[in-house]
């Protein structure tokens, strides 16, 4: 995978549900995250509206924030479809997409989406391997392989044998719901040469007891997940911390809560290997855009 990362910045935005709002909502958000100095946008997978035809409408609204799929389920997408959804953002906004793909987990794949998850990991080099093959489309149309945009593209990836699939088959890894220890264990396996992209959840402007409640909402929500839960047993937590809706000890290690907290929690990220950490700011109603929020972090892209 040669296609490299623009320049995104040390700090940006990852939204859930941006297809929720109507279109301009989303579009008028985007352009206020770029104002604000927000290097990237990454969108979660679509629950209304694709996220591919969602970046489009966010990177016609803005001139350089980079948008991306933070990330994209494989399950339900035939690789032929994610290239040229990819190709195609690339051609109308140079240079300004990112194409975020992975498996998710068991509960949203079959529970919400009703498709089948079986054998993540293969199925995630299977669609690699068909996205890398050479594409016959363009052969017939004259137009050479070189000649064609290919998206830069990053795996989600928590456990060693996912970091090692993004390390050698893409640009570099995407984490959720991850500690700066596991930071700095991604880094080691990812090497070097590949870029690490985390997301950390914050909560500011509320009481502390508000944000508190909000963040152990956010995570009770992830608990179910096997691969979630897998990955912090191997962070050190067991199952006296998945109970009523996670553990203190949980929940302060995977939510930041209060500005210096929050700025403390990148800066440990960026310390232990990371080169963007995109922020996911809890808004009391998850309907919501916590635009508030956005405003009073966009300090931290400076």
């Amino acid at each position: 995978m040669e296609s490299t990362l623009p320049p995104i910045g040390t700090v940006g935005l990852w939204v859930p549900g941006m297809d929720l709002r109507s279109p301009t909502a989303a579009a008028e958000a985007a352009a206020e995250a770029e104002a604000l100095g927000y290097g990237a946008l990454w969108l979660s997978e679509g629950l209304v509206r694709d996220p591919f035809m969602e970046a489009a409408t966010l990177l016609g609204a803005t001139r350089s924030l980079v948008v991306g799929t933070g990330i994209a389920v494989i399950w339900g997408r035939h690789p032929r479809v994610l290239r040229s959804q990819a190709r195609a953002l690339l051609d109308a906004h140079p240079g300004r997409f990112v194409l975020g793909l992975g498996t998710s987990h068991a509960r949203l794949v079959e529970g919400v989406m009703g498709l089948r998850y079986e054998r993540p990991l293969t199925a995630l080099r299977e669609t690699l391997d068909r996205l890398d093959e050479p594409d016959p489309i363009l052969q017939l149309a004259g137009v050479g392989r070189r000649s064609a945009p290919e998206a830069p593209r990053v795996l989600a990836a928590l456990g060693p044998r996912a970091l090692g699939l993004a390390r050698d088959r893409s640009s570099g890894a995407f984490s959720y719901l991850v500690t700066p220890e596991h930071t700095a264990d991604a880094r080691a396996a990812l090497g070097p040469d590949r870029v690490l992209i985390v997301e950390q959840a914050v909560v500011t402007g509320c009481s502390a007891d508000q944000a508190r409640d909000r963040a152990r909402a956010h995570i009770a929500g992830y608990l179910p997940g096997a691969p979630y839960r897998a990955n912090w047993r191997r962070l050190g937590f067991d199952d006296d911390d998945f109970h009523d809706g996670g553990s203190d000890r949980l929940v302060n290690a995977l939510v930041a809560i209060g500005e210096e907290q929050i700025a403390e929690r990148v800066n440990a990220h960026v310390t232990a290997g990371a080169d963007h950490v995109c922020l996911q700011a809890l808004p009391a109603d998850p309907a919501a855009l916590p635009q508030d929020q956005w405003r009073s972090l966009a300090h931290l892209t400076q």
